[in-house]
């Protein structure tokens, strides 16, 4: 990947806003479960940061995806990872499909505010009951004139308390599961639309998540994303940017583990010497960075492919599947070697070991992943004639 004045730009400015915007809250947001979005997301929108590959039209810059990879990769710098995920959900998780697909009333009403800041969105796929299994949804859009009534449940809903409207998903026929979706906007001021407290999570702690809950909630069928019956492709579709996104922000979060272990070990003493002198703990650092510096040839190999206009689905959920598999293993390792010190719940690498377990479930969980390489590579079981999947 070969990077040119605007994307270094767009990394000093996001490395900058980040250091004196964000990392100087970051304890009072964890400690408060929550973080001002509406204010963040203003600034962030000020900057032209919330569409850097959205279109010139709506507020974007128009740019392909090798800045907004570098945009995501700068967010791991900040301090917890709720924040980052916020963000994330805003430009890479509720807004794609909205901006490929949707129409050009529902993208000025909806994707430029979106864009500006002005507006904070939340991505409302997963159920109680249908997490990584999208096509098991049941949360229901039918017709009803011009509008779609919507009942149902959304789960681990990010941003939920604060957002001012959800991309969400929801069956609009009764046909196959596969073709009978469709992804709606829905403001959430919406008669009908109700949220339950924040949900205490192990990590992510300055995120907002919540459960929402849709009553008979009435919006207007132009309200609709693209092809009715097409909204599990779209969001199939949106998940190759989450899941680019979700492996390139954490890079910097790991590497920062690493160089916090280093600086910590090589000032700890024990048995007459420096922790980091053992060979099995630098000789592990070691080993762990080689990891992470695969992961950031991985994804910028995938984000190569993807604008170029290839299919990335095997590389983006290799990338996904290896962001969480190595989030464990580097906070983890890293934590032992600050031994007592690692157990403390303010420091930054338990925090990071608390925060990263989501990569593994998130957007998709690790058994997922596997199952798509899998079908991929073609070397799923071979179905007997007439076994139903």
């Amino acid at each position: 990947m070969r990077f040119n004045e605007q994307h270094r730009a767009i990394r000093d400015t996001t490395a900058r806003f980040i250091d004196e915007e964000i990392n100087p809250r970051t304890k009072e947001w964890e400690d408060a479960g929550i973080f001002p979005a509406h204010e963040l997301f203003a600034k962030l929108g000020e900057l032209g940061l919330l569409g850097i590959c959205k279109p010139v039209e709506y507020g974007g810059m128009g740019l392909d995806y090798s800045y907004q990879m570098v945009f995501a990769e700068e967010l791991g710098r900040i301090q917890c990872g709720g924040v980052g995920m916020a963000i994330g959900v805003q430009t890479d998780m509720a807004t794609p499909a909205l901006a490929k697909f949707g129409s050009d009333e529902l993208r000025r009403e909806f994707l430029a505010p979106a864009i500006s800041g002005e507006a904070v969105c939340s991505i409302a796929v997963s159920e109680p009951g249908a997490g990584s299994d999208v096509a098991a949804i049941r949360t229901a859009a039918r017709k009803d004139g011009d509008d779609y009534v919507i009942d149902g449940s959304k789960m681990w809903i990010t941003n939920s308390t604060q957002a001012d409207f959800l991309c969400l998903l929801a069956n609009t026929s009764d046909g196959k599961a596969h073709f009978n979706k469709s992804l709606i906007i829905v403001p959430t001021r919406t008669p009908g639309v109700s949220f339950s407290p924040r949900l205490d999570k192990l990590g992510m702690r300055s995120s907002d998540t919540a459960q929402v809950f849709l009553d008979g909630v009435r919006v207007p069928q132009r309200h609709r994303i693209g092809d009715e019956g097409s909204g599990f492709v779209y969001q199939m579709l949106q998940f190759q940017e989450e899941r680019i996104f979700a492996a390139i922000s954490g890079i910097k979060s790991l590497e920062a583990c690493v160089s916090q272990t280093i600086e910590y070990t090589r000032s700890r003493q024990a048995f007459g010497q420096s922790i980091l002198d053992n060979q099995v703990v630098h000789f592990r650092l070691a080993e762990l960075q080689t990891e992470i510096e695969a992961l950031r040839a991985l994804c910028y190999g995938a984000v190569e492919a993807y604008i170029h206009g290839e299919d990335v689905t095997l590389k983006a959920s290799m990338a996904k599947l290896k962001i969480g598999r190595l989030s464990r293993e580097v906070t983890d390792a890293c934590l032992q070697y600050w031994g007592g010190m690692g157990f403390m719940w303010d420091n930054p690498v338990s925090r990071a070991w608390r925060d990263t377990r989501l990569a593994s479930i998130g957007g998709g969980a690790d058994e997922v992943m596997l199952s798509i390489i899998c079908k991929l590579m073609d070397i799923l079981p071979r179905r007997k004639k007439g076994e139903k999947p």
